[in-house]
């Protein structure tokens, strides 16, 4: 597999001049014929690099590599982070143009951009990457390895295999399960008890390289798709930062992805977030929670849209009446029927209005046992 290296970052951030053939090739001549899968013939013995293009990185200073980071949101920060802190060298960052945000629609810089500003690095933007001026300007960064973390867009196959080290990816999920761009909302839509960050070889692939290292943490009941965001935010630095110590004494161990066990995470739509109270309460719960913050779960009260949160499954000791109806109300929250068991909503957002606790709601509306929660248009119950 590709290598990585790195050294203090605080000090000298300006591009390094190419390698040339005259530049160190390894730390030694001592080498073992292996035969991989992607047909390379030698590695060190060390650190397992390839050499057979003679630029591999010295096996001293994979404690120190020269780092190119591509990230783009907060799920980037805490990666980024972690290699600030760290003994490798972030020597540039690529990150997405600034884009409108807010209601003034003002531009405004991606998180990472953020931070790599205040840290003094060197910040690219380009609108396309699949050119040679892109290519040539990470080049003259001279990077021994590429770490990308939620960029947000497919990476070409020059730029993965520039770095002798190649590039690695910090994703969302245990791989081969989740591969795509919503993999930690897909976890919890699908019910899953457990999640973690891959970190990966890229390839041309959707999330297919090889496996380098995985960390797990368990998926709560009362996790949110944003609560989950940020632990594997955090677990991904830490775990990023393990696998590159990992290669530094030569036990980083690619694994081939098993891709009859693989699943898809797609990008959400708003219209995935409109309720189907025919489905259990379990399912529809995991629903809300996966698309909480966004874009949210929502059903409809009199025509208007109201956003439902915190949701809870209670079963159901009695006979319900039909699925979407509101079976009673206390402090707790909304005890709605769905097509097995109660689910209580204990936050809503009504249409025009702020999130809020699902007791302030109804103390200040008439929901009455009966009403039945719909698809556009509702009516009362006997």
């Amino acid at each position: 597999m590709p290598a990585m290296r790195s050294n203090n970052l605080v000090t000298d951030h300006r591009a390094r001049e190419p390698r040339t053939a005259s530049a160190p090739k390894s730390v030694s001549d001592r080498r073992v014929t292996h035969i991989r899968e992607r047909g390379l013939s030698a590695t060190h013995q060390v650190c397992g690099q390839a050499d057979d293009k003679g630029d591999a990185v010295p096996c001293d200073r994979l404690h120190n590599l020269r780092i190119v980071f591509m990230g783009t949101p907060e799920f980037a920060v805490p990666t980024l982070q972690a290699l600030l802190g760290s003994a490798h060298s972030v020597v540039a960052v690529v990150t997405q143009p600034d884009r409108p945000k807010g209601r003034g629609r003002k531009l405004a810089a991606p998180p990472v951009k953020e931070l790599a500003d205040r840290a003094g690095l060197p910040v690219l933007q380009p609108t396309r990457i699949r050119n040679d001026i892109f290519l040539n300007e990470i080049k003259m960064y001279d990077p021994d390895l590429i770490v990308v973390a939620a960029y947000g867009r497919i990476l070409p196959g020059p730029l993965l295999s520039l770095p002798p080290l190649g590039t690695i990816n910090v994703h969302g999920s245990i791989l081969p399960r989740y591969r795509g761009a919503a993999p930690i909302q897909w976890a919890i839509i699908r019910g899953e008890t457990e999640s973690g960050v891959t970190i990966m070889q890229m390839d041309e692939g959707m999330d297919t390289g090889d496996i380098l290292l995985i960390e797990k943490t368990p998926i709560a009941p009362e996790d949110t798709a944003g609560i989950l965001y940020g632990r594997l935010a955090e677990l991904g630095g830490q775990a990023l930062l393990r696998a590159l110590d990992l290669l530094a004494v030569g036990r980083l161990t690619a694994v081939k992805q098993d891709d009859r066990q693989a699943t898809l995470a797609p990008l959400l739509a708003k219209e995935q977030g409109l309720v189907d109270w025919q489905q259990p309460a379990a399912v529809i719960s995991c629903l809300i929670r996966g698309l909480d913050p966004w874009p949210t779960t929502y059903t409809y009260r009199d025509g208007r849209r109201l956003r439902l949160f915190s949701p809870r499954v209670v079963k159901a000791a009695e006979p319900l009446p039909p699925p979407g109806t509101l079976w009673q109300t206390d402090a707790a929250g909304l005890y709605i029927a769905t097509g097995e068991d109660l689910l209580l909503i204990r936050e809503v957002q009504p249409e025009g209005g702020r999130r809020m606790p699902a007791d302030d709601f109804r103390r200040g509306h008439a929901l009455a046992a009966g009403l039945v929660f719909g698809s556009g248009s509702d009516t009362a119950g006997p």
